[in-house]
């Protein structure tokens, strides 16, 4: 019989390492999300824009963006005005400084029950770390492909995003090679080494104590795809220029 994590369980994880892995059945027991159910988003994916702000001149990656308020003790959330996306250069040096508006997540996403259930027990568990009164979580739909060769899930490299915690979920990947998860200790040279490969699974992060990346992906044999979803949760406020 396969032991599944509890959330004392995954919370000690944390604690202890900064981050963990889930597996597609770990997850969703853990976050009590019906497989079925999110598996009915997965085709918006294939309904992104186009990422018009890659300074490396790509043409790879597409993406929608939203924000949200998860409050505490009701554990609420809360969709937001449609706002930028922004990081300060000393967290991403590619890519840093720029106010990126992209297109919102589609409102019937939103609306979905599972996708509003899978980011407030995400963000639940994450306030067992570290109790907060909000999080200020901002979703990221991102599709990684090989139209023109290689694709880059994390072109400005390995990085800290600047919240608190982070989740990357795999929605699902087909027809490529490469894409190795890395995660590596902020404050020395300890890390891992994984490929995510099965939809739904899960790699959860303290932001401030590890540092991570994605390697390139290529075609195999054909055009692929890699999606994923990325949560950030953060303390005090959305960043934002001063």
């Amino acid at each position: 019989m396969t032991a599944f994590i509890s959330q004392a369980g995954a919370t000690g994880r944390l604690h202890e390492s900064g981050y963990i892995f889930l597996g597609q059945a770990e997850a969703t027991r853990l976050f009590d999300v019906d497989l079925a159910e999110l598996n009915t988003l997965r085709d918006s994916w294939a309904h992104l824009p186009r990422d018009t702000y890659l300074r490396d001149g790509g043409q790879y990656r597409s993406r929608r963006h939203s924000c949200f308020e998860q409050i505490f003790p009701q554990n609420e959330l809360v969709l937001t005005r449609h706002r930028a996306h922004w990081q300060p250069t000393s967290y991403n040096a590619l890519h840093g400084g720029l106010e990126r508006w992209f297109e919102p997540i589609e409102p019937r996403m939103v609306a979905a029950p599972v996708w509003g259930k899978l980011i407030s027990a995400v963000g639940a568990l994450f306030a067992r770390v570290r109790p907060v009164d909000r999080w200020y979580v901002e979703a990221h739909q991102f599709r990684i492909d090989t139209a023109n060769g290689i694709g880059r899930p994390t072109p400005e490299g390995a990085h800290r995003d600047g919240v608190d915690f982070v989740a990357v979920i795999l929605v699902g990947r087909r027809h490529i090679r490469g894409g190795e998860t890395r995660v590596f200790d902020a404050g020395g040279s300890a890390g891992v080494r994984f490929t995510m490969q099965e939809p739904w699974s899960m790699l959860l992060m303290d932001d401030a104590r590890v540092i991570h990346e994605t390697t390139p992906i290529q075609p195999d044999t054909e055009q692929g795809v890699r999606d994923t979803l990325v949560l950030t949760y953060r303390a005090g406020g959305f960043q934002a220029p001063a």
